[in-house]
């Protein structure tokens, strides 16, 4: 793992200091995270991906984000990218994943 994409990891999680049972797991090449037994994020490549539903995915594409994309012929759509003015704000940030967790 780069120091980069390990500080990364680091910052989002501070971020989510107030979303309590938040573990994080290295896993392919990336980090997942996870509120209890839920899987609710991935880290991968320096960028912050939460699950979305029906409900929550167009608050990602209104900020014109795109879903996981791991490799050029796998994407999943129910993981999309959180912007970066979410993962900078730390409340908002806790708000967003507490939406992936609760689906």
């Amino acid at each position: 793992m780069s120091p980069k994409r390990d500080s990364f990891k680091d910052f989002v999680l501070d971020q989510l200091t107030d979303l309590h049972g938040l573990t994080c797991r290295a896993m392919f090449g990336g980090y997942g995270l996870y509120h209890g037994d839920m899987f609710f994020g991935i880290i991968h490549k320096g960028r912050l991906y939460f699950k979305v539903t029906i409900a929550t995915a167009s608050r990602y594409k209104a900020h014109s984000m795109k879903p996981f994309q791991p490799n050029a012929k796998q994407t999943l759509k129910s993981f999309y990218e959180v912007p970066i003015d979410v993962i900078e704000n730390a409340e908002a940030l806790t708000q967003w994943a507490t939406e992936a967790v609760e689906k």
